[in-house]
């Protein structure tokens, strides 16, 4: 008997703890249920505000609701560096997309001759292979690059035209008025995946680079860096793989050199080079067919001009002059007289002796 109200006792006592484990639970799920509801209530309000997204609560010290903390404390360490990496991706390409040139310092070729050579050159080009044919670069946009640009700004493009302006006086102080001649001959390329014509070796070389050299300092001093930190090495671009992406789903990532093998010495002309220009990339072409130009510098090249138009008025002889021409006209007049004479009396001399009847020329009465 003893045992038994023990037993039931022990029992009585087990169903009371457990009760009060069970209300206990039941009243934090209650609180946990209220401070939730008032997290809710405390970020419906916030959202309210007008500044409510911003990080103005952030630096005021209030942080988000009690959810938000519960989501974040959820995620993982592994999720958060995927989201830097993510982020710094991101960054990486608007930064790409934003320095993409979309402006360019240029000197056009003008050279009818060049064009026609570089035209033919395509030709045989595309008979070797016709799907290079979206690759290729219109002879009438044919240039020398001396530098490259990102312009965001219809202001920073009036600066980039007002900073070439300014160069005119200087480039056609470097050329000193004598005529910049450019010779292209033979093919060369970048990569197998850019083919230009070549510039020969020459002076011709060095006045170009120092022209160049001389627009990358004035835009750089104004605060418009080149899109391109490559050394300046000038060719003359007709092929560029990068215009037809698609060609690499062809099977075509690099250029055959066979494609060009017939060209090493070809002559392609000469240029003179007569103007600098600032070209849009995304602008409408002119008429012609080339780049649409916001400003050019022309030289002043005096050996290029006609020889009539150097010819310069001789002024009117002096009197010293005149007394010395008219000597040399009487003497060469009387020269000529005398000539003349000698000549008449030779010829009339045979004539008599001709006529006379035998031994009557030389006798005597």
């Amino acid at each position: 008997m003893e045992d038994n109200n023990n037993n039931s006792v022990s029992t009585q006592t087990l169903h009371r703890d457990t009760t009060k484990v069970k209300k206990v639970q039941k009243g934090r799920k209650a609180s946990g249920k209220r401070k939730q509801k008032e997290a809710e209530c405390s970020g419906s309000l916030m959202a309210e505000l007008p500044f409510a997204n911003t990080a103005v609560w952030r630096d005021l010290g209030f942080g988000g609701t009690e959810s938000s903390r519960k989501k974040k404390r959820k995620r993982g360490d592994g999720s958060r560096v995927e989201n830097e990496e993510d982020g710094k991706k991101k960054k990486k390409k608007k930064k790409k997309e934003a320095a993409q040139p979309n402006y360019f310092i240029s000197v056009p070729i003008t050279n009818p001759e060049i064009k026609q050579a570089v035209q033919e050159v395509q030709k045989m080009v595309l008979e070797k292979d016709s799907r290079l044919s979206r690759a290729l670069i219109p002879v009438d946009t044919l240039h020398i690059t001396l530098l490259v640009a990102h312009l965001k700004t219809q202001e920073q493009v009036d600066l980039a035209v007002s900073t070439l302006s300014a160069l005119e006086s200087p480039l056609n102080t470097l050329l000193k008025g004598r005529r910049l001649i450019l010779p292209f001959c033979g093919i060369g390329n970048f990569k197998q995946e850019v083919a230009f014509v070549q510039i020969t070796e020459g002076e011709h070389l060095d006045t170009l680079t120092l022209m160049a050299e001389s627009v990358r300092k004035a835009f750089e001093e104004q605060g418009i860096v080149s899109g391109d930190d490559k050394a300046f090495k000038p060719h003359l671009t007709f092929l560029k793989l990068s215009r037809a992406p698609k060609l690499r789903k062809q099977g075509v990532k690099k250029l055959d050199p066979a494609l060009f093998s017939d060209f090493d010495s070809r002559v392609f002309g000469d240029e003179c080079v007569c103007r600098v220009d600032l070209c849009s990339m995304l602008k409408k072409k002119t008429e012609d067919g080339y780049y649409h130009c916001e400003k050019s510098v022309t030289f002043n090249l005096l050996q290029s001009r006609p020889r009539a138009a150097r010819t310069s008025v001789k002024k009117a002889p002096d009197d010293e002059e005149l007394v010395s021409l008219s000597k040399r006209l009487v003497e060469d007049a009387v020269l000529r007289a005398v000539q003349q004479y000698m000549e008449e009396s030779q010829q009339n001399g045979a004539a008599l002796k001709d006529d006379a009847p035998p031994g009557k020329l030389n006798s005597t009465k």
